[in-house]
């Protein structure tokens, strides 16, 4: 297992971080999956045995049982790793029960805690972004948590690139803590944060956490073009998380995957991770499994490496053309690109 420092902080984490949205799986979750806090326990043991350091989960997962779970299951061993969750979606049904409101944030993280059963949490991250909140009460929160010795870093998800950099000039303007990482969604089904995302987290120093970068199972290989999915899966007609636009284009993605996990001998769901882990900015990988048969595949795929061939077949496949401004970048700014620039338009100039 290789670890890699998370953004401009000195964490140094897993480059596979195991997900816990699958622990006690209720509601919307349910369909990820049910796990109970002893295969929580073997999941996390198996996650363990193979390097993993960060375990990834939020307050919002089946309305806080996740968090439960995964801190009765790590038990005494909870220092020896790093704990992620997150705030912001509804936790109820008053008015302040959800957004980034110092009033909610700081409820949340005390109610994290004692759902945890622990006194500090390693990474604090904002689930997604409120508009109406001024940042700066948020970020004044954060910062709070940190100075109190109840958070250790924070980190935002589901930002625009905007929205980040507006964040991260908020706080140094006030002296504020800044996100050391930003965790989004990534995969060979779709490559949208490349656009602004990437060369901005890459630009600012912020690491990237993968959430999904299996696409919820649709790169595993078992989803094949005029071929039925297995019983009990979910199809494409089901998946809102991430939307499938174009199944043509999956299509094409997947074989491509499968052809590749095929000359390594290895599955298609390793092959998508290797991929997404090889690209700029990416510090750690989300993964989540419903049989530890899947967590087990999944973690080895940190052994994988796809060589530039395979690689530039991987983003030949699945890639989109270059929008605007970036296709005017390439043809008319190439003599002064940085290396952010370069990270989407790198493969674009002759």
């Amino acid at each position: 297992m290789e670890y890699r420092q998370l953004g401009k902080s000195g964490l140094r984490v897993s480059t596979i971080t195991l997900g816990t949205m699958g622990f006690g799986g209720s509601g919307w979750a349910a369909a990820v999956g049910q796990i109970d806090v002893a295969g929580a326990a073997r999941q996390i043991g198996l996650a363990r045995d193979a390097g993993v350091n960060l375990f990834d989960t939020a307050d919002v997962y089946s309305s806080g049982t996740s968090e439960e779970i995964l801190g009765a299951a790590l038990g005494s061993s909870r220092d020896d790793v790093l704990v992620a969750t997150k705030v912001r979606m509804p936790m109820g049904d008053g008015p302040n029960d959800a957004g980034l409101s110092r009033h909610h944030i700081i409820r949340g993280a005390e109610a994290s805690l004692r759902r945890l059963g622990t006194d500090y949490l390693d990474l604090y991250q904002v689930h997604e972004w409120d508009g109406q909140t001024p940042l700066e009460e948020t970020l004044h929160a954060l910062d709070h948590l940190v100075s109190s010795g109840k958070v250790r870093y924070i980190g935002c998800s589901n930002y625009a690139a905007w929205q980040l950099m507006k964040a991260l000039g908020t706080a140094d303007k006030h002296g504020y803590q800044p996100f050391v990482s930003q965790q989004v969604y990534y995969s060979l089904q779709n490559r949208d944060i490349e656009n602004e995302i990437v060369p901005a987290c890459l630009d600012q120093g912020v690491g990237i956490l993968v959430w999904s970068p299996i696409a919820g199972g649709l790169l595993s290989g078992k989803y094949r073009r005029g071929v039925d999915a297995p019983a009990g899966s979910r199809h494409l007609g089901e998946w809102s998380e991430p939307p499938v636009n174009d199944e043509d284009k999956l299509y094409d993605t997947i074989e491509e995957i499968v052809a590749i996990g095929e000359a390594h001998g290895v599955s298609g769901a390793q092959v998508a991770l290797a991929y997404t882990l090889a690209k700029p900015a990416v510090t750690s990988l989300i993964v989540g499994a419903r049989t530890e048969k899947q967590l087990a595949d999944n973690l080895a795929a940190a052994d994988l490496t796809l060589t530039a061939e395979e690689l530039d077949r991987l983003d030949t496949v699945s890639g989109s053309p270059l929008m605007y401004p970036f296709w005017h970048h390439a043809a008319t700014s190439s003599d002064r690109l940085s290396a952010a620039d370069l990270t989407l338009l790198g493969r674009h100039l002759s």
